[in-house]
């Protein structure tokens, strides 16, 4: 039987939460940006239809965007990726995509600029509602009038295929990241230390509700997909 370390839950603070990101999801993920990038590497279907219904020449935003797996996804299109892990931002530079650093929270871009936004697993790591719900503000800010907005989010309701054993109806929570062999390496070789990372599990039609709170919002479908909740918006 596996050791392989589990989820706990937790409880957030009711003050001080973007030191509490800063713990808990910043720092790991610039401790784990290489090995984490290594595990991702395959666009989910929901976003990449999206992608690639966009029209020719769209200008769009992905919010979070990791090690950039969804910016070249249609080639069609022109993505600017941002992050807070600088880690994982040097891995953008190197596949040749542009991105920068930069939070979530505090957007570098102009207002009405872009044609679409995206923002990928990431939202589940604010800790509080308002700090979810700017976020998603905060992506119907930079796009312009008509233009769409993609969100993804963990889901309370995992399935029975799920790798991940969540305490039933506890919504915040730790999830452990153990380094594993990277390819050449040696199990003696790994770091062993586990990484907690924090996340919010968002309830059936909690995503939703997140975007009813925004006068410029007019949900276009919203679904679930391999254990997350997803929304897809455009900017009245």
């Amino acid at each position: 039987m596996s050791n392989k370390p589990q989820p706990v839950a937790v409880t957030t603070p009711n003050q001080n939460q973007e030191e509490y990101e800063q713990q808990n999801v910043h720092q790991v993920y610039e401790v784990i940006a290489t090995h984490f990038s290594d595990t991702r590497y395959k666009p989910w279907p929901v976003v990449e239809n999206f992608l690639m219904a966009l029209k020719p020449g769209s200008l769009g935003a992905d919010v979070g965007c990791g090690n950039g797996k969804y910016i070249g996804v249609n080639p069609n299109v022109m993505i600017l990726g941002s992050d807070r892990s600088s880690n994982l931002i040097k891995i953008v530079h190197d596949r040749g995509f542009e991105g920068m650093v930069a939070d979530g929270l505090d957007l570098p871009y102009r207002s009405n600029t872009f044609d679409f936004a995206i923002s990928i697993a990431v939202i589940h790591h604010f800790a509080s509602p308002e700090r979810r719900l700017q976020a998603i503000k905060d992506l119907f800010k930079i796009v312009r009038p008509g233009g769409k907005v993609l969100v993804f989010v963990w889901a309370l309701e995992q399935t029975k295929f799920s790798k991940r054993n969540f305490e039933p109806g506890q919504q915040d929570v730790f999830v452990p990241w153990k380094m594993t062999p990277r390819k050449g390496q040696k199990e003696e070789e790994v770091n062993q230390a586990v990484y907690n990372r924090y996340y919010h599990l968002f309830k059936k039609g909690e995503l939703d509700a997140l975007f009813e709170q925004i006068d410029e919002s007019v949900i276009e479908t919203s679904g679930y997909d391999r254990d997350n909740h997803y929304v897809i918006a455009h900017k009245k």
